[in-house]
């Protein structure tokens, strides 16, 4: 017998998000610059399309994730949480030296949004397709898989705001988190290589560009040995936070992954976690020690490759 049961509603709408911000680097050498600092191919970024880049300490640790995209020959904005957003310009203002190229926070300039169901179809169509619309920019995310329905999702960049229903900011985070794409905040800075949160399933690691800070620890978690640790979405009873650890029944001493981005909608708790790939094999996934709220694993909208586990 069929299940006739309806589905919950979803969200559909705008949200202003205050804990995202925006980078602009702008001159000459603004894109052969990033080129040099990112998991991503700034070179040939063209003005239709946005990209998802990880900046990476010499250890290979995200510093942070941006979604990128070019406003002309010589500018490029980076939007990223605004939580670890000083830091980050300051850091990569360090290596600018002589080239032509200036960062600004551009957070003011360009506001954004997010769009959410039927509200995201001002985007172009396809994951990263990018267009202007007077002084507005659209980027076209990919959807979220919720409940085997997938939710189209956009960021709109600067203007007024987009028309629509007002959706809650944690709404937003709980489909960011249904999306399996990771945003690093200032609670996660510096704790995952790209692989451990699947950065490079969702586009966010080209292996064909030259090099960047931390590139050999990033290529040789790709191409050498079995990756450990992956990123899953995982449902609770409770709230979760970015920095919040993950126990494993079976072994309590020491936390098993650790919570990337969170978020709920009607009551429905969810997680994007950075797990030890053995923790899926058996036994039970805890929010904050092996005793504590069990959490439930459920689908990634996308295949976590065989070689991988």
């Amino acid at each position: 017998m069929v299940d006739a049961t309806p589905l919950p509603a979803l969200p559909q709408g705008t949200t202003r998000l205050e804990d995202w911000g925006v980078i602009r680097a702008s001159g000459a050498d603004a894109p052969g610059f990033l080129h040099g600092q990112l998991t991503q191919d700034v070179q040939h970024l063209d003005e239709s399309h946005a990209r998802l880049a990880g900046y990476c300490s010499a250890k290979g640790r995200l510093l942070a994730s941006f979604v990128m995209w070019r406003r002309g020959p010589e500018e490029i904005l980076l939007a990223c949480s605004a939580d670890l957003l000083p830091a980050v310009m300051k850091r990569l203002s360090m290596f600018v030296l002589r080239a032509k190229c200036k960062l600004a926070d551009a957070s003011a300039e360009w506001p954004l949004w997010g769009l959410t169901g039927a509200a995201a179809t001002a985007a172009p169509a396809g994951p990263w397709a990018r267009a202007s619309v007077g002084a507005v920019d659209v980027v076209r995310l990919p959807d979220a898989l919720v409940d085997g329905r997938a939710v189209p999702r956009a960021l709109w960049a600067g203007g007024e705001a987009p028309v629509g229903a007002p959706v809650d900011a944690d709404a937003w985070r709980w489909l960011e988190v249904h999306s399996g794409v990771a945003r690093i905040t200032a609670a996660t800075s510096e704790q995952f290589v790209p692989q451990m949160v699947n950065l490079e399933l969702v586009g966010g690691v080209n292996f064909q560009k030259g090099c960047y800070p931390g590139q050999e620890v990033v290529a040789r978690s790709q191409y050498r040995g079995t990756l450990k640790r992956r990123g899953h979405i995982v449902e609770a009873t409770v709230p979760l936070q970015p920095g919040h650890e993950v126990f494993h029944s079976a072994d309590p001493g020491q936390p098993a992954g650790m919570v990337v981005l969170a978020g709920q909608w009607g009551g429905r708790h969810a997680a994007l976690v950075e797990l030890k790939l053995t923790a899926l094999e058996g036994g039970s996934l805890h929010a904050g020690a092996a005793d504590g709220p069990v959490l439930t694993p459920v689908a990634l909208p996308y295949a976590i490759p065989l070689e991988s586990t």
